[in-house]
């Protein structure tokens, strides 16, 4: 009884403390605590940026410190680098990716979410499993996959072995499991199938989640080095990752070693302006199904 009470006496003392704070001193250390988060997130993109706008010759010459701009060095990157060819080629894979992914996610999601079946919970344990596996464990028998069916250096290729992923079935599932089954039961009693239920009812409910998913998988496809890199022989098939590597070994002038940093800004800007656009869409949705289990 006496630690009991020792320990409410504690905490109330300390709920005091805190309330005793005036709002508007926690207010200015929370935004102290972002403001340095933010530096140490923006403080490597400011130094990239400015390197890229200054000419090679000027780099080194106060580094921290706007002087002398130029975009020829972006012209540089672009025409050297081959970045408009680069850049299609990984929105084409980025968008047959994210198309896929999704469609795979949902229908698997609404089975485990929905549908009863034997072993269910084994299959969706071993399902899960797959996120242990490191991709560096599956590249050479998927290399000698798409090698046998003659996928090299093609769409397909660079696309197939990713149209589908645990964690968006993960996610998706969870969410689904939020839906109150009263909801199934009027669809139900409505005549409303499988795929009527999930077209009309799941998909509207929980959209901000799969336009979550969606950014997702577009970022994971977009920034894929190492796959492309092992199947791609033919400069036109490479991916914008794999390009700008081609940029960075074809500029041995020390005083153009700038053009690839301008390269890796032009290859940033696509990633920057879309997470800009769907930031809090983003964040909503990977929160919507961490409630429930």
């Amino acid at each position: 009884m006496a630690t009991s009470t020792a320990r409410r006496t504690s905490r109330a003392h300390t709920s005091i403390g805190i309330d005793h704070v005036p709002r508007g001193w926690r207010m200015v250390g929370r935004y102290v605590v972002l403001g340095v988060v933010a530096f140490l997130v923006l403080f490597p993109v400011y130094t990239t940026v400015i390197a890229a706008l200054k000419p090679g010759s000027k780099v080194l010459d106060h580094p921290l410190l706007p002087g002398s701009f130029t975009l020829q060095v972006f012209r540089d990157a672009w025409t050297e680098g081959r970045l408009g060819r680069y850049l299609w080629n990984s929105t084409v894979v980025a968008v047959v990716v994210t198309t896929c992914q999704l469609v795979t996610s949902l229908i698997s999601a609404y089975a485990f979410a929905f549908l009863r079946f034997p072993l269910k919970t084994f299959f969706f344990g071993l399902f899960l499993a797959t996120l242990l596996v490191p991709i560096e464990t599956t590249l050479v028998i998927n290399r000698r996959t798409v090698d046998s069916l003659g996928w090299l250096n093609s769409y397909q290729g660079l696309a197939v072995p990713f149209l589908a992923t645990a964690f968006g079935t993960f996610l998706m599932r969870q969410v689904f499991l939020q839906i109150p089954k009263e909801l199934r039961e009027a669809g139900q009693m409505d005549g409303l199938g499988h795929w009527g239920f999930l077209t009309e009812v799941a998909i509207p409910l929980v959209r901000p989640t799969l336009g979550a998913l969606a950014l997702f998988s577009f970022l994971s496809s977009w920034n894929q080095y190492l796959w492309p890199n092992l199947i791609t022989t033919e400069e036109n098939m490479n991916t914008v990752q794999t390009g700008l590597r081609l940029l960075n070994a074809s500029v041995p002038d020390i005083e153009r070693f700038n053009v690839p940093i301008a390269g890796t800004v032009i290859a940033a800007l696509p990633i920057a302006i879309v997470l800009m656009v769907f930031q809090r869409q983003l964040v909503r949705g990977l929160t919507a199904g961490a409630v429930k289990g």
